[in-house]
């Protein structure tokens, strides 16, 4: 069911790309942007990843640096039957982690100097259990095609009008067609946007689903969540940037204003909590 939301809401985002295009170029302005979501969908689906792991300042780090997360992983992967990600760490003291990869096969999991030194090892294996959710369930492909979308719904809203090929007469008439205009220069890039955070958000409650399930309880996650919402409120974050903030397991403190929920990509960590409380976990053998 997860998979046929996911898919209605990437058609719903691609017509909708169409219909902007079409009406702002033509035939020029829907072929242009279709043209752009390809290009960057492939360059975003072979090097999000490096992207990711540059921009934040993650370093690899081996067996013998790090014994104890290289246990919790390989023992999660296992137990998922997963290839074991490449692992990496990030000189940052706000606790955080993210995971990244267009497969399970070329994944990678980052994780915070911060979080490292939090966790017991209970919360560990609770956090690396959601990142491996992540990549089990392929949520940065799909999140980097939404993304991919969103940013060609938004420059077509707004350099459409000046991409040529539709009808002269249609674009200069006024009355309805022009309000029309108006508020697809306004409301596109706001829809497509509302359309990326649902996804978002939709795939933070199924990796903590599929984390409880794969380790067998959620109190470790739950108890970890706790202390990231605490501790990330307080510790603004220097390494992560906030195009790579969607990917982490909570949201990270910038040091600017507060931003609406209604805007966050991540779900209100009261929620997310709450639906693992909820939850029955059978413990597997």
């Amino acid at each position: 069911m997860r998979i046929i939301r996911t898919t209605f809401l990437l058609g719903v985002l691609t017509l909708f790309l169409m219909m902007v295009g079409q009406y702002f170029g033509g035939r020029n302005g829907m072929t242009l942007g279709l043209g752009i979501a390809v290009c960057t969908n492939a360059f975003a689906y072979f090097f999000s990843d490096k992207i990711a792991l540059l921009s934040s300042g993650a370093r690899p780090v081996s067996r013998e640096e790090l014994p104890r997360l290289y246990a919790v992983v390989e023992r999660l992967a296992s137990k998922a039957n997963l290839p074991v990600p490449k692992l990496y760490v990030i000189p940052e003291a706000a606790p955080n982690a993210f995971a990244t990869g267009r497969s399970p096969r070329h994944a990678s999991v980052a994780v915070t100097e911060g979080l490292l030194q939090l966790m017991n090892d209970d919360e560990l294996e609770g956090v690396i259990a959601h990142e491996l959710s992540h990549v089990r369930n392929y949520d940065i492909l799909i999140s980097s095609i939404a993304a991919t979308l969103a940013g060609a719904i938004t420059w077509i809203a707004h350099w459409g009008p000046w991409l040529g090929g539709g009808d002269r007469d249609d674009r200069d008439r006024g009355g309805g067609a022009g309000i029309l205009g108006l508020l697809l220069f306004f409301l596109a890039p706001l829809g497509a946007m509302l359309l990326q955070l649902g996804l978002s958000r939709q795939r933070e409650f199924s990796a903590d689903e599929t984390g409880a399930r794969m380790v067998g309880q959620q109190y470790g996650l739950i108890s970890a969540l706790q202390k990231l919402g605490a501790y990330n409120q307080r510790i603004p974050t220097t390494s992560l940037s906030p195009s790579t903030s969607a990917l982490c397991i909570v949201k990270p403190l910038f040091g600017g204003g507060a931003v609406s929920s209604l805007f966050s990509t991540h779900p209100p960590l009261e929620r997310r909590i709450q639906a693992l409380r909820e939850m029955t976990v059978t413990p597997q053998r």
